[in-house]
C-alpha cells in the first residue's frame, strides 16, 4: 500500500535572474510520461498596471490606445490599410514579462511514503537546456518511464548563460491510473478566459475553487486568451501569453494540476477564424503564425488532437477545431469540415478501439447546441449540418459516449432531440464574461440544465457497489455546486 505525501510547494528565493515569472505548467499527462513547459523572464514578476499601454496608428490618421480593461466593441472598423505599432517596446508595456537567456532543467522524483523507513528516493534530473529564443523563451521536457497513478514532485531549475542559477520552482503532478485499473478520477475543464474578464487581482478564482478539489487533471477547451484586437505582431501575441500566466492563481495552479490545453478562434487568431481567412485585422499577425505560437506557449505533443486513458473508466479525445476547417461562409455539404477528413478517420478509429466504460468527447465547440441562430462557427450550427449530423449519429451509436464543450459563455447540459447525444458545456471563467444566451431562454426540447454564469464544470469517475459512474458538476467561480448529473454505466 502506498502513502501519497502532501508536501508544501515552494519557491526558491533568487537573488538575480533568470526568474520564472510565468511559471511552468505540466501537461500530456499519460500513465508513464508527463511533458514539463517552462519558460525564463529577467524579472521576477511582470510589469505593473502604470507600465505604458498600447497605441496603434491607423493609415487614416486614427490612432487607438485600448484601455486594457474593456475590450474594442469594433476593432476591426477602425482597419482602412496599413497600421502600425507604435510607443514603446513589447517588453516596457503592462503586464510584459519580458525573457531572457539562460538554461534550464527539470528535477522529479515519486512522493511515497513508506511506513517505519526514512528512504529517500534520489531524484532524476535532466540534462540542462537552453530556452529558445525565437519561441518567447521556452523549453518543454518529455519526462518518460513514470508509474502510473503516482504522485511526482518536480523542481525547475533555472541558470543564466554563465551557469549561475536563478530562481527554482517546485511543484507536482499526478500520473493516470494503469488501463487496466478501475480508480477514482476527478478532472476539470473551463473556457473565455479573458483577460479584461478576471475577477479578483491576481487573476480567476476558478483556479483555488477547482485546486480544493484536488483534481486528478485539468482541461481547457480553448480561448484561453482572446487575441483578436491587440496582438498585431507576434511579439504582442507572446504578451498575450505572457500577461495571463503571470497570474498568481494560474501560476499557482498550473505547478500542482497535469493539464491538457486546445485551442479555439481567439487564441489561433481571430473571432471565428479559418486558414484561408483574409487578414482584415491582424496587421503583421498571421493565422499560421498563431498555429506555430500556440505549442510554444503549452505542453504539447506532435498533434493538437489526441487521445488519454485514465483507468479502466475513462478515456477522453481532445479535437482540433481550427487547422483543418473550411471556411465557415462556404456551401453546406460532404465537403464543408471543422475536422478534416483525417482527424474524423482517426476519431471514428480510437473510439471503436476503446474498451474504457465511459468516454468523452471534449470539443473546443459545440456538437448539440442550441447555439444562437445568427452564428454559424460550429456543429450546433446550420452552416456545419451535415458533418454536425455524421458526428451525432456516429456518438448516439456508441456506448456511454458524450460531449463536454467549451466557447459557449453560459453553463448548460443538452440532449439532442433526434439522436440523444449528450453536451455537457462548462461556461466561462468568470461571471464577468458570461452572457451572449437569456436565462429565460430555455428550450425544452434540448435543456436540461442552463445557467448564464461563470464557472467551470468537473466530472468524477468512481464506482460505487462496484457500478462505475460518470458524475458531473457544475460550479460556481468559487466552487458551488450549482448543477449535478449522474450518468451511469448503460
Amino acid at each position: 500500500m502506498k502513502t501519497i505525501f502532501i508536501f508544501l510547494l515552494s519557491v526558491a528565493p533568487a537573488l538575480a535572474a533568470p526568474f520564472q515569472a510565468t511559471g511552468f505548467k505540466v501537461g500530456e499527462v499519460t500513465d508513464s510520461t508527463a511533458i514539463v513547459w517552462t519558460r525564463l523572464t529577467a524579472k521576477a514578476k511582470p510589469n505593473p498596471a502604470t507600465a505604458p499601454t498600447l497605441t496603434f496608428q491607423y493609415a487614416n490618421g486614427e490612432s487607438y490606445s485600448p484601455d486594457l480593461k474593456k475590450r474594442p466593441k469594433h476593432p476591426r472598423s477602425r482597419i482602412t490599410g496599413v497600421e502600425f505599432f507604435t510607443k514603446g517596446e513589447v517588453a516596457d508595456i503592462r503586464y510584459a514579462a519580458p525573457g531572457m537567456a539562460g538554461e534550464v532543467r527539470v528535477l522529479y522524483s515519486p512522493v511515497i511514503v513508506i511506513p517505519s523507513s526514512k528512504i529517500i528516493i534520489e531524484p532524476t534530473r535532466t540534462a540542462w537546456r537552453s530556452v529558445d529564443a525565437k519561441a518567447d523563451f521556452t523549453q518543454q521536457f518529455k519526462l518518460t518511464g513514470l508509474v502510473a497513478d503516482l504522485t511526482y514532485k518536480v523542481v525547475v531549475e533555472t541558470r543564466d548563460a554563465k551557469g549561475k542559477l536563478g530562481q527554482s520552482l517546485t511543484g507536482k503532478f499526478k500520473t493516470a491510473p494503469a488501463k487496466a485499473d478501475a480508480a477514482r478520477v476527478v478532472f476539470t475543464v473551463s473556457t473565455g478566459q479573458m483577460f479584461s474578464d478576471q475577477d479578483r487581482p491576481d487573476g480567476f478564482e476558478i483556479y483555488p475553487s477547482m485546486l480544493k478539489l484536488n483534481p486528478s487533471f485539468f482541461v481547457h477547451t480553448g480561448d484561453i486568451l482572446y487575441y483578436d484586437a491587440l496582438a498585431k505582431t507576434p511579439a504582442l501575441a507572446h504578451w498575450h501569453w505572457q500577461r495571463t500566466y503571470s497570474r498568481a492563481t494560474l501560476v499557482d495552479f498550473h505547478r500542482q494540476v497535469g493539464s491538457y490545453f486546445m485551442k479555439d478562434d481567439h487564441d489561433t487568431w481571430v473571432n471565428d477564424c479559418w486558414p484561408s481567412m483574409a487578414n482584415r485585422s491582424m496587421f503583421q499577425f498571421t493565422f499560421k503564425q498563431g498555429l506555430n505560437i500556440f505549442p510554444q506557449q503549452v505542453p504539447m505533443g506532435k498533434s493538437t488532437y489526441r487521445t488519454r486513458r485514465w483507468g479502466k473508466d475513462l478515456q477522453i479525445w481532445m479535437v482540433e477545431g481550427r487547422d483543418f476547417r473550411s471556411p465557415n461562409n462556404a456551401p453546406d455539404g460532404p465537403k464543408k469540415t471543422i475536422w478534416g477528413a483525417e482527424q474524423m478517420a482517426w476519431f471514428k478509429k480510437t473510439v471503436a478501439a476503446s474498451d474504457a466504460t465511459f468516454r468523452v468527447l471534449i470539443s473546443p465547440t459545440p456538437i448539440v447546441g442550441p447555439d444562437r441562430d445568427n452564428k454559424r462557427d460550429n456543429h450546433a450550427n446550420k452552416g456545419f449540418t451535415h458533418e454536425g449530423d455524421l458526428l451525432r449519429a456516429f456518438i448516439a451509436k456508441q456506448k456511454n459516449m458524450v460531449v463536454v464543450c467549451g466557447d459557449r459563455h453560459w453553463q448548460y447540459m443538452s440532449v439532442h432531440p433526434k439522436t440523444g447525444v449528450r453536451e455537457y458545456s462548462c461556461g466561462p471563467a468568470s461571471n464577468q464574461h458570461a452572457g451572449g444566451w437569456r436565462q429565460s431562454d430555455f428550450r425544452k426540447d434540448y435543456h436540461k440544465y442552463l445557467n448564464v454564469t461563470g464557472g467551470f464544470l468537473s466530472g468524477t469517475v468512481d464506482r460505487k457497489g462496484g457500478k462505475p459512474e460518470l458524475t458531473f458538476r457544475w460550479h460556481d467561480v468559487k466552487g458551488k455546486v450549482l448543477n449535478t448529473d449522474v450518468f451511469g454505466n448503460e
